[in-house]
């Protein structure tokens, strides 16, 4: 548990750790096609070309990005209903990814999950999960699979801070400590779950669940894809050198409601507005870059532009797939493994 004694509340990268230009500006186009990808989806929502359910990742890029560049080829990922980022993070093609939301043909899962349901085998991608939690114990088991395999490799779950008070989180945990699991679980903490502030609903501090078990935790602030980095760096290195499970909870914050439903009036407009203009993670990242002089404006509307024009292609490309063809239902129904 000295880790999490050490740096609790999270610190930024020592100046001799911090990435150069290149992986910076890697990190910045990441965050800005996440951003201008859900943007999309919330206009293409509006107008009727997305059905059910549609939970945006906007505020939460430095999260998953963070995270992500700390993995290698080969670890699993697994999350909840607010994935999308997450699909993108792990490089999916942003077509299929749309196509996927639109219900086409083209999407990952053949226009049948729609925006929680879709998955990659080949990225390790094992989903987007539409009931709160449910993610956790197969996370978990994902890990068991790579103890079993022995290929070094670990399984990063992903949960919201609505999911911490289920129960079959805690059995997880449980086995994950028992059997010395490569896990990493990550809280992304937005502070409302569904709408209730979590500080009305979750006792304590949420990246020390894990202690009735021995599992360390740490707390990042996640609005700073550095900050995140770091401590992603440590937490993996921890999980794959055989040390057992970890548990980081990210203080991020969504800029929209839970779903694409939810008006979000149990917070004022105000407190959005204060987050956006004081902790946007790619303002703040953006700020640096030109602090420092690794870019200038030109090369980052540059980026922007291209960034934008992956988008569009990606909708087009969604609105003029086909629909599935009703014979579909009847495939997928059991998968090899």
């Amino acid at each position: 548990m000295a880790m999490s004694k050490r740096r609790a509340k999270g610190a930024a990268p020592e100046a001799a750790t911090l990435p150069g230009p290149e992986e910076l500006l890697k990190y910045y186009r990441e965050m800005l096609l996440i951003r201008r990808f859900e943007e999309k989806a919330g206009q293409m929502y509006g107008m009727g070309l997305i059905g059910g359910f549609c939970h945006l990742y906007i505020g939460q890029e430095a999260v998953v990005v963070g995270i992500q560049n700390a993995l290698r080829p080969g670890d699993s990922i697994i999350t909840s209903y607010r994935d999308h980022g997450h699909m993108l993070a792990c490089q999916m093609d942003p077509k299929g990814v749309m196509a996927e939301l639109t219900g086409r043909r083209g999407g990952y899962s053949k226009g049948k999950g729609g925006s929680m349901h879709m998955f990659s085998r080949e990225k390790k991608f094992f989903g987007g999960h539409g009931i709160v939690g449910a993610q956790v114990p197969i996370g978990t088991g994902l890990a068991f699979a790579h103890k079993y395999a022995k290929d070094d490799g670990i399984a990063v779950c992903y949960m919201g801070d609505g999911a911490v008070n289920q129960g079959q989180v805690y059995e997880s945990f449980n086995m994950a400590a028992l059997w010395h699991l490569p896990v990493l679980y990550i809280i992304e903490n937005n502070k409302y779950a569904m709408g209730t502030a979590q500080t009305r609903s979750s006792a304590g501090e949420l990246y020390m669940r894990g202690s009735a078990y021995g599992i360390p935790g740490r707390q990042v602030n996640g609005m700073d894809v550095l900050e995140v980095r770091g401590a992603a760096d440590e937490a993996v290195a921890h999980v794959r050198g055989g040390q057992g499970p970890m548990i980081l909870e990210m203080k991020t914050y969504r800029y929209r409601g839970h779903s694409m439903s939810d008006p979000a009036k149990y917070r004022t407009k105000e407190e959005v507005n204060k987050m956006r203009s004081e902790s946007d993670p790619i303002d703040h990242l953006k700020t640096m870059l030109l602090e420092k002089s690794y870019t200038d404006e030109d090369a980052l509307k540059a980026i922007d532009r291209e960034v934008k024009q992956v988008v569009t292609e990606a909708a087009e490309f969604a609105t003029q797939s086909p629909e599935p063809d009703p014979s579909e239902l009847w495939t997928d129904v059991l998968v090899d493994a």
